[in-house]
């Protein structure tokens, strides 16, 4: 921990690497530590708004710095532990000031939070305020090493806290609290992290190469002859760097994966032997992700050989061992812990030898930092001159938090909802198997309190959350004697769902005795194909919900903890149009259950931590906290109008009706066109979703989307219009296309931006053999004081592209062109942003379907802005034929044929 982030890694006899990581929001495919970092370090800042406590993600930097560096800074995480004495001026370096000779100035500090205090009002003094921030830190650094090791199947409860940078002493204890540890590492010279440590670090060098064919015994002799080639390599650049060959160690290496899966494990290939390397990969596949494939073919993706001098390192010298293990201290201070002023003894690290052993609560000043030694703690100096922090006395359970609303907690609680949904997310993105939710992330997951409603959820489809209340509901109010072990599944668009394609898991989450139902946890994804009158489920031409797939309309999925697999697939290979791939849909329905599974284990660890009746408040509170901020964003808002025509000559048309005194608007889309004859009818969940989702972008600050939102909205669908179709209307078009014009009709309506590209740009293809989907990025719309972004996904979807290499990889096509679509953006004082050119080669015979809007009403300008450009749809035949097609149309392809898509831009804002 240093003074902007927080970096955490995780080891177990080895180093981990990634081999893909994003940095500023760019994606890399290069090997790295892996590393995660999160924006919680000494000079993150405290604010206090929205009702709760929140450190960062802004920093104070080296300038100004901390309040208490007398250079007129705001106040910081560290000058939290000034205002609690864990930093003591006194022995602190006098560097600060305008002539750098002065020390931390603590006065000013505790001004900054009685004031702070004062204006927040709920009874707390400068002290407890401030160790409410430092609680909301440590949460923070929890979670992003739960991200790291908890995500990934790792038990950190049996781990040890190796503890570096010049502020992570002082809450390493708390951390480690706050993640079930109980034992602390920190090196000597751990606050001086790699200033030390490049000088210790060995001398390495890897070689990959790519093989990409099954792990078999006819493959041997091949990954024999790369080690062999590979090892000279990396052998050749160490001895450049004046290593002896005696001093070089080769370790070969193997990059496994399931067939028809894209997650690789590293796996050690030193005894050449196949067997072995299978089981070693299955046994870390079932660590990591629960599960193991039996009988599934394994791929070898890469062969990959390191290098690492093996030369001993300079270690520090050991000590003399101390006469007694006790020692006396230094000094003593009042330190803030726990809610109350201790007294704590202060050592100097000069003054400790081996043997020692110093209860908390403590500070040992070192050098280079200040170690916390908390109550329960207890510091221990070996032989190496390292310290251990070891709690001696069992952590107590947090039974006095209280169930009234606690703006620390509010935060607090806040984060760990979230940090839920994203470990469901991240156990769903691992076990699935097809590239939609793997690849593409086409998946979303969230917490529900008991009635349903949605708590929090993990940044993923906005379509998807806005709606998935609906099916949770639904699921609650048919199934009645619902038990522990039960899932239920559904896609039913007359029934919370949206359409055919995205399939929902639900599943109760019930106490450690399995007899009290506690909560509700779901997983979405879109189903790669789930059947229909086209391969992808996205057809351009359906009449009726029966042509979109297989209808699942609360469907026991798991019973008493047996998954029932026999039964689903009857369900998906028996309708009209069954399923092209079920075994696909099986695998990823098992991923939606693993996903479940996680996140109920995780809120049942989190009610063993703070109570059930804790939990439970803190659900309504999260709500009540969305809530008000939205109302806040009402207050601002007048009466409003839009109507959008779309390509089909259907209209949207909403109303905005503000009540000040409830401080409530209606939002009503009566007018809006009846049912439609084609697939371009939105089920109201998708509506429901369109308004939640603009409402959080409205409000400009980190708050969650959950159920909350919606509280202080009254919305009107007529039923019977083209947002509340009746069955069986189609409605596959509904969930990407008319979400998207709801969308920018209500932004038009407040004036907030101009309409973006307005469509998700469906493209599918398949045959018997592959099926495919993908949405396509097109042009931002321009607001009052911003430009459009260039070839992006815009609002109801956030999905990935699938790679290139691993586009190409995984089915007969060629990305020939994808490219920013220049000068389609509409002009304005404020330009939309450009669509995008997408151009595919396909390679064998497929069916193509394309389901877009915009093609003939342009994306709207506002406030006098242009209008952005159409989107166009064409065919280039291998002969050199050109056919152009409809906004949503069909085409069959042959060997040597592209589809072009361009997409269309946003329009701009204000008078060019």
């Amino acid at each position: 921990m240093g003074g902007t982030s927080t970096d955490v890694s995780h080891y177990n006899g080895e180093y981990e690497r990634s081999f893909e990581t994003e940095v500023a929001g760019v994606r890399m495919r290069v090997p790295m530590m892996r590393i995660h970092t999160v924006a919680a370090g000494g000079g993150s800042i405290l604010h206090h708004k929205d009702g709760r406590f929140q450190v960062g993600p802004d920093s104070a930097g080296a300038n100004p710095g901390p309040a208490a560096y007398r250079r007129g800074g705001p106040l910081t995480v560290t000058d939290a532990n000034v205002m609690l004495g864990k930093l003591q001026p006194d022995l602190f370096p006098a560097v600060f000031g305008a002539e750098q000779n002065e020390r931390l100035d603590a006065e000013t500090v505790r001004q900054k939070f009685a004031t702070l205090a004062r204006e927040i009002g709920d009874g707390r003094g400068a002290e407890e305020t401030a160790e409410g921030f430092l609680r909301v830190a440590v949460e923070n650094m929890a979670n992003a090493i739960k991200k790291i090791s908890v995500e990934r199947g790792h038990n950190v409860t049996g781990y040890a806290l190796s503890c570096f940078g010049g502020a992570g002493g002082q809450h390493a204890c708390l951390v480690a609290d706050a993640l079930g540890m109980t034992t602390v590492h920190i090196h000597p010279f751990s606050g001086l992290l790699s200033a030390y440590g490049m000088g210790l670090a060995r001398i390495a060098a890897s070689r990959a190469r790519a093989v990409t064919k099954p792990l078999e015994e006819g493959l041997r002799g091949e990954l024999d002859e790369a080690i062999t080639v590979l090892g000279r390599e990396v052998t050749a650049e160490l001895e450049a760097q004046g290593i002896a060959a005696s001093d070089i160690e080769i370790t070969p290496l193997l990059h496994l994966r399931y067939e028809g899966s894209d997650t690789t494990l590293q796996v050690s290939f030193a005894s050449h032997d196949m067997k072995e390397a299978a089981d070693a990969f299955e046994t870390a596949h079932r660590a990591q992700f629960g599960f193991s494939f039996e009988g599934k073919a394994i791929v070898a993706e890469a062969v990959e050989v390191t290098a690492e001098d093996r030369i001993a390192r300079e270690t520090p010298s050991k000590g003399p061992q101390a006469a007694s293990a006790r020692l006396e201290a230094t000094d003593r201070r009042p330190v803030f812990t726990g809610g109350e002023w201790r007294d704590a003894a202060i050592h100097r690290r000069e003054c400790l030898s081996a043997g020692h052993a110093i209860p908390g609560p403590a500070l040992i000043i070192e050098p280079n930092q200040t170690i916390v030694v908390e109550p329960g703690w207890q510091a221990e100096v070996t032989e190496a001159d390292d310290i251990i922090l070891r709690r001696v006395v069992a952590l107590p359970k947090r039974t006095v938090i209280g169930t009234d609303a606690d703006p620390v907690m509010l935060e607090i609680f806040n984060n760990r909802f979230m940090s839920i949904a994203e470990q469901m997310g991240g156990t769903l993105q691992n076990t699935a198997s097809s590239v939609n939710i793997k690849e593409r992330l086409d998946f979303s997951c969230a917490v529900f309190d008991p009635a349903g409603g949605l708590v929090s959820n993990a940044p993923h489809m906005p379509v998807h959350l806005g709606s998935m209340g609906a099916s949770v509901r639904a699921v609650i109010e048919q199934n009645p004697g619902m038990g522990p072990g039960d899932v239920y599944v559904l896609n039913a668009p007359y029934n919370g769902g949206t359409h055919l394609p995205d399939v929902t898991v639900v599943a109760p989450v019930y106490d450690e005795d399995g007899k009290t139902r506690l909560f509700y946890v779901a997983a979405r994804g879109h189903h790669a194909d789930i059947g229909g009158i086209s391969p992808g489920s996205m057809p351009a031409h359906s009449r009726n919900v029966e042509e979109e797939g297989v209808l699942i309309d609360n469907f026991r999925l798991v019973a008493g903890g047996r998954f029932l697999e026999t039964e689903m697939r009857a369900l998906l290979t028996g309708g009209r149009y069954p399923s092209r791939n079920p075994d696909q849909n099986i695998a990823d329905l098992r991923a939606q259950v693993a996903a479940c599974h996680k996140g109920a284990e995780e809120l049942r660890r989190m009610v063993a931590e703070f109570g059930l009746d804790v939990v439970t408040a803190y659900m309504t509170h999260v709500q009540d906290n969305a809530e008000e901020n939205v109302r806040r964003v009402i207050d601002r808002l007048k009466d409003a109008t839009c109507e959008r025509k779309m390509d089909d000559g259907s209209v949207i048309r909403v109303a905005i009706r503000i009540d000040r005194e409830a401080r409530s608007a209606r939002i009503d889309f009566t007018g809006t066109s009846p049912e439609l004859a084609s697939n371009l009818n939105a089920p109201s969940a998708v509506a429901r979703a369109a308004v939640l989702y603009v409402f959080r972008c409205m409000v400009d600050d980190d708050i969650p989307l959950n159920e909350g939102c919606l509280k202080p909205i009254e919305i009107t669908i007529p039923e019977g219009s083209m947002l509340a179709p009746r069955y069986p209307a189609a409605v596959v078009g509904g969930n990407v296309e008319t979400s998207q014009a709801v969308t920018d009709a209500l932004f038009s309506a407040l004036g907030a931006m101009a309409s973006a590209q307005g469509t998700m740009n469906n493209l599918t293809f398949g045959n018997e053999r592959y099926q495919y989907y993908e949405t396509i990025a097109g042009g931002a719309g321009a607001g009052p004081d911003f430009d459009g972004a260039d070839a992006v996904q815009t609002h109801m979807t956030n999905s990935r592209l699938t790679d290139p290499e691993v586009l190409e990889w995984r089915f007969p096509v060629l990305l020939e062109e994808f490219s920013i679509r220049g000068g389609s953006g509409g002009k304005g004082k404020h330009n939309g942003g450009n669509g995008a050119l997408r151009a595919i080669r396909f390679r064998e015979k497929m069916s193509l379907s394309i389901l877009s809007t915009h093609r003939i009403v342009a994306p709207a300008g506002l406030d006098g802005g242009d209008d952005g450009a159409t989107g166009e749809n064409e065919v280039r035949r291998a002969d050199g034929e050109v056919k152009q097609l409809a906004g949503s149309a069909t085409a069959e392809l042959e060997p040597g044929d592209v589809v072009i898509v361009r997409t269309p831009g946003g329009g701009g804002y204000g008078k060019p």
